[in-house]
């Protein structure tokens, strides 16, 4: 289990045990929500009021990217996942709007509906967060516990606001840092248990700065394969001539769901398919044959020309030999495709 950093003034081992049965994702937000709010405040600052509904604007930003971009489920009744699914159907909120910029348009939205959404969050979660320190009795007891400063919780709570106690503003800025990574790392727990299946959820958490560029696996690789094929290649999708310079390389399980850019799953096709394609999952029947001749055709010619291509490594992360036999690879990969079907991903048409 991850270890807090100790502090003479606050018991970190009470806070170590907030995540202890969790049963919804709300309590892992609502702690993300506080500690980004503690580093927005004046390091000259003693203590720090927030607001409610700015903290649960942020816990829909925070998890915005991992419901609508990842598909992850959170469980049949999470409020936060239902909470970002009827903000869907009142806003048309980007899917990779930034985190801050969602959180502003949130918490300065003229809209009533998403309001009430927000404090729907107001029944639960700041004080039952508090029940490590405070117990697990009435919210009107445990608010004049909080206020009382019995036992020390982390803050005070009030009608509209929480007041983050002196000590743990502190501590809170101190180690924010690590206090995430512990938050992620309880997070990522609490997915992984309700989403088995699917691959890379801690890369799933929050949203990537830039994603990779995949030029290397195009010079380094498939423009080597082109060459060798008298300089073209088909597309699998199109059935059109793909030169040099021409095409995408292309997810065949889409990234949102694979969340990595190996070769075994990478493959040249035409750009304005690719674009078409997006985040779709490729139907087997239909395409699964072209893109295993093309996979098997592609090793078989790195193999041969250039042995120590960094990029023929991919494919033993997913098997136990550079190229299976057409049914082993498919084996593989269908169980992933039908994973992602019922996470939400939806089908080429």
């Amino acid at each position: 289990m991850m270890q807090l950093p100790k502090d003479q003034y606050v018991d970190t081992g009470l806070l170590s045990s907030v995540f202890n049965h969790t049963t919804a994702s709300y309590k892992f937000y609502w702690f993300l929500a506080i500690l980004e709010s503690v580093e927005q405040v004046n390091s000259e600052k003693r203590f720090i009021e927030i607001a409610k509904h700015e903290l649960f604007a942020r816990m829909i930003a925070n998890a915005w990217y991992t419901v609508n971009y990842f598909h992850l489920s959170f469980g049949a009744h999470d409020k936060i996942e239902i909470a970002i699914n009827k903000i869907n159907e009142i806003k048309n909120f980007e899917i990779d709007e930034r985190k801050d910029t969602l959180s502003s348009k949130l918490i300065n939205s003229s809209s009533r509906d998403i309001h009430q959404i927000l404090n729907h969050f107001d029944k639960n979660v700041p004080f039952k967060f508090l029940s490590p320190w405070l117990g697990t009795g009435a919210e009107r007891v445990i608010k004049e516990k909080s206020q009382e400063n019995y036992n020390l919780p982390p803050y005070s709570l009030y009608d509209d606001r929480i007041l983050i106690q002196p000590a743990w503003f502190d501590y809170f800025r101190r180690n924010s840092g690590l206090l995430k990574d512990f938050c992620y790392w309880n997070l990522a727990l609490f997915l992984a248990a309700r989403n088995p299946n699917v691959p890379n959820i801690p890369n799933k958490l929050i949203r990537p700065l830039k994603r990779q560029s995949l030029l290397n696996q195009k010079k380094e690789f498939w423009d080597l394969v082109i060459t060798h094929k008298q300089g073209s290649i088909d597309c699998i999708y199109t059935n059109s001539k793909l030169g040099i310079g021409e095409y995408a390389v292309e997810h065949f399980i889409p990234f949102q769901f694979v969340t990595h850019d190996l070769m075994w799953n990478l493959i040249p096709a035409s750009p304005s398919f690719n674009s078409i394609k997006s985040d779709k999952l490729p139907d087997l029947n239909k395409y699964f044959k072209s893109f295993y001749e093309v996979q098997k055709e592609a090793v078989s010619i790195i193999k041969l020309s250039q042995p120590k291509n960094k990029f023929l490594s991919d494919y033993l992360v997913m098997f136990d030999e550079l190229i299976p036999t057409e049914a082993k690879y498919r084996s593989r990969i269908e169980p992933l495709i039908s994973i992602a079907y019922n996470n939400g991903f939806e089908f080429l048409q």
